[in-house]
Protein backbone atom coordinates (compact mmCIF):
# COMPACT_ATOMS: atom_id res chain seq x y z
CA UNK A 1 0.00 0.00 0.00
CA UNK A 2 1.41 3.57 -0.89
CA UNK A 3 2.76 5.74 1.95
CA UNK A 4 0.17 8.22 0.88
CA UNK A 5 -2.75 6.18 1.06
CA UNK A 6 -2.22 5.76 5.00
CA UNK A 7 -2.34 9.43 5.53
CA UNK A 8 -4.83 10.87 7.73
CA UNK A 9 -6.47 13.93 7.87
CA UNK A 10 -5.83 16.91 5.64
CA UNK A 11 -2.99 15.55 4.51
CA UNK A 12 -5.15 12.98 3.00
CA UNK A 13 -6.90 15.34 0.63
CA UNK A 14 -3.26 16.14 -0.98
CA UNK A 15 -2.65 19.75 -2.71
CA UNK A 16 -4.14 21.32 -5.64
CA UNK A 17 -1.46 21.09 -8.26
CA UNK A 18 -0.15 24.85 -9.72
CA UNK A 19 -1.64 26.35 -12.36
CA UNK A 20 -4.46 24.03 -12.54
CA UNK A 21 -7.03 24.42 -14.55
CA UNK A 22 -10.26 23.16 -16.37
CA UNK A 23 -10.16 22.83 -20.39
CA UNK A 24 -13.50 20.72 -20.11
CA UNK A 25 -15.05 20.89 -16.71
CA UNK A 26 -14.76 16.98 -15.33
CA UNK A 27 -13.21 16.12 -18.46
CA UNK A 28 -9.89 17.71 -19.35
CA UNK A 29 -7.34 20.23 -17.12
CA UNK A 30 -4.22 21.23 -17.26
CA UNK A 31 -1.48 22.04 -14.56
CA UNK A 32 2.22 22.70 -14.58
CA UNK A 33 4.08 19.15 -13.34
CA UNK A 34 3.33 17.72 -10.44
CA UNK A 35 5.65 18.59 -7.91
CA UNK A 36 6.90 21.99 -9.68
CA UNK A 37 9.80 21.74 -11.92
CA UNK A 38 12.95 22.54 -12.12
CA UNK A 39 14.87 24.63 -9.06
CA UNK A 40 11.15 24.56 -7.64
CA UNK A 41 10.51 20.76 -7.66
CA UNK A 42 9.48 19.46 -4.52
CA UNK A 43 9.26 15.31 -3.91
CA UNK A 44 6.54 16.28 -0.60
CA UNK A 45 4.56 18.24 -3.34
CA UNK A 46 4.49 16.03 -5.57
CA UNK A 47 3.23 13.10 -3.45
CA UNK A 48 0.03 15.92 -2.16
CA UNK A 49 -0.29 16.50 -5.96
CA UNK A 50 -0.65 13.85 -7.07
CA UNK A 51 -2.89 12.57 -4.10
CA UNK A 52 -4.77 15.96 -4.73
CA UNK A 53 -5.43 14.18 -8.58
CA UNK A 54 -6.36 10.88 -7.71
CA UNK A 55 -8.75 11.93 -4.47
CA UNK A 56 -10.51 14.50 -6.66
CA UNK A 57 -11.22 11.55 -9.43
CA UNK A 58 -8.76 11.89 -12.22
CA UNK A 59 -8.33 8.64 -14.31
CA UNK A 60 -5.48 9.73 -15.69
CA UNK A 61 -2.24 11.79 -15.80
CA UNK A 62 -1.32 12.94 -19.02
CA UNK A 63 2.30 13.47 -18.83
CA UNK A 64 3.58 15.72 -22.45
CA UNK A 65 7.32 15.76 -20.75
CA UNK A 66 10.02 15.00 -22.99
CA UNK A 67 11.56 12.38 -20.72
CA UNK A 68 10.46 10.07 -18.00
CA UNK A 69 10.18 12.40 -15.08
CA UNK A 70 7.54 11.53 -12.37
CA UNK A 71 6.35 8.70 -14.56
CA UNK A 72 7.53 5.78 -11.61
CA UNK A 73 6.15 7.93 -9.01
CA UNK A 74 2.49 7.97 -10.26
CA UNK A 75 2.98 4.28 -10.28
CA UNK A 76 4.19 4.58 -6.72
CA UNK A 77 1.08 6.14 -6.06
CA UNK A 78 -1.11 3.81 -7.91
CA UNK A 79 -1.94 6.80 -10.20
CA UNK A 80 -2.25 5.68 -13.77
CA UNK A 81 -1.08 7.61 -16.56
CA UNK A 82 -0.07 8.24 -20.16
CA UNK A 83 2.98 9.61 -21.33
CA UNK A 84 2.82 11.44 -24.92
CA UNK A 85 6.31 13.06 -25.44
CA UNK A 86 5.89 15.99 -26.94
CA UNK A 87 9.00 18.22 -27.82
CA UNK A 88 6.82 20.75 -29.80
CA UNK A 89 5.09 22.09 -33.47
CA UNK A 90 8.26 19.72 -34.98
CA UNK A 91 6.51 16.88 -33.98
CA UNK A 92 3.80 17.24 -36.82
CA UNK A 93 0.48 16.98 -37.99
CA UNK A 94 0.10 13.11 -37.26
CA UNK A 95 1.73 13.20 -33.50
CA UNK A 96 -1.26 16.16 -32.37
CA UNK A 97 -3.99 13.82 -35.14
CA UNK A 98 -3.01 10.97 -32.72
CA UNK A 99 -2.58 12.96 -29.25
CA UNK A 100 -6.05 14.73 -30.15
CA UNK A 101 -7.85 11.30 -31.20
CA UNK A 102 -6.54 9.77 -27.73
CA UNK A 103 -8.03 13.25 -25.77
CA UNK A 104 -11.28 12.89 -27.82
CA UNK A 105 -11.87 9.17 -26.99
CA UNK A 106 -11.09 9.49 -23.17
CA UNK A 107 -13.09 12.43 -22.72
CA UNK A 108 -15.84 10.80 -24.74
CA UNK A 109 -15.93 7.98 -22.60
CA UNK A 110 -16.23 9.72 -19.50
CA UNK A 111 -12.47 9.33 -18.44
CA UNK A 112 -11.28 12.80 -16.56
CA UNK A 113 -7.70 13.34 -17.53
CA UNK A 114 -5.09 15.90 -16.23
CA UNK A 115 -2.53 17.09 -18.74
CA UNK A 116 0.75 18.36 -18.10
CA UNK A 117 4.13 19.33 -19.30
CA UNK A 118 7.12 21.16 -17.23
CA UNK A 119 5.57 24.52 -17.14
CA UNK A 120 2.30 25.48 -18.00
CA UNK A 121 3.52 27.42 -21.33
CA UNK A 122 3.51 27.49 -24.95
CA UNK A 123 3.35 24.07 -25.37
CA UNK A 124 0.20 23.30 -23.61
CA UNK A 125 -1.68 26.21 -24.03
CA UNK A 126 -0.64 25.46 -28.12
CA UNK A 127 -2.08 21.65 -27.64
CA UNK A 128 -5.13 22.90 -25.59
CA UNK A 129 -6.22 25.73 -28.35
CA UNK A 130 -5.13 23.49 -31.07
CA UNK A 131 -7.71 20.33 -29.56
CA UNK A 132 -10.65 23.13 -29.61
CA UNK A 133 -9.80 23.59 -33.21
CA UNK A 134 -9.23 19.83 -34.22
CA UNK A 135 -12.52 18.80 -32.26
CA UNK A 136 -14.44 21.72 -33.72
CA UNK A 137 -15.43 23.30 -30.46
CA UNK A 138 -13.87 26.55 -31.25
CA UNK A 139 -13.07 26.09 -34.73
CA UNK A 140 -11.36 29.51 -35.57
CA UNK A 141 -8.04 29.79 -34.43
CA UNK A 142 -8.15 33.23 -33.50
CA UNK A 143 -10.95 32.51 -31.67
CA UNK A 144 -9.60 29.44 -30.09
CA UNK A 145 -6.59 31.20 -29.20
CA UNK A 146 -8.33 34.36 -27.73
CA UNK A 147 -10.19 31.30 -25.74
CA UNK A 148 -7.53 29.25 -24.08
CA UNK A 149 -5.35 32.74 -23.16
CA UNK A 150 -7.98 34.03 -21.04
CA UNK A 151 -8.75 30.49 -19.86
CA UNK A 152 -4.90 30.59 -18.42
CA UNK A 153 -4.62 34.11 -18.07
CA UNK A 154 -1.70 34.26 -19.96
CA UNK A 155 -0.75 35.28 -23.33
CA UNK A 156 0.25 32.42 -26.08
CA UNK A 157 3.60 33.15 -28.42
CA UNK A 158 5.06 32.00 -31.31
CA UNK A 159 5.38 28.48 -30.26
CA UNK A 160 1.92 27.61 -29.29
CA UNK A 161 0.42 29.68 -32.34
CA UNK A 162 2.90 27.26 -34.54
CA UNK A 163 1.19 24.23 -32.49
CA UNK A 164 -2.32 25.31 -33.03
CA UNK A 165 -1.54 26.52 -37.21
CA UNK A 166 -0.22 22.70 -37.43
CA UNK A 167 -3.41 21.58 -35.64
CA UNK A 168 -5.79 23.34 -38.14
CA UNK A 169 -3.64 21.90 -41.11
CA UNK A 170 -4.56 17.94 -39.84
CA UNK A 171 -6.64 15.98 -41.72
CA UNK A 172 -7.96 12.32 -41.92
CA UNK A 173 -5.17 11.13 -43.65
CA UNK A 174 -2.84 12.37 -41.20
CA UNK A 175 -3.98 10.52 -37.63
CA UNK A 176 -4.58 7.03 -39.84
CA UNK A 177 -1.15 6.38 -41.84
CA UNK A 178 0.20 3.04 -40.70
Amino acid sequence: MAASRQLKGKWALGIEPRHFTWVLRDRLAVCERLGGYGDAHRKVRRQEEIIWTRVNGFDRILSLIPNNANLHNYDEEDMAWIHRPFRGPEDGARYLGALFADLQTLTTQGFKILMHREELGDHVSGIIAGYLVWSGMVPEEPKAIVTIEQLLSRPMGPLAREIVNVAASINAEDINLP
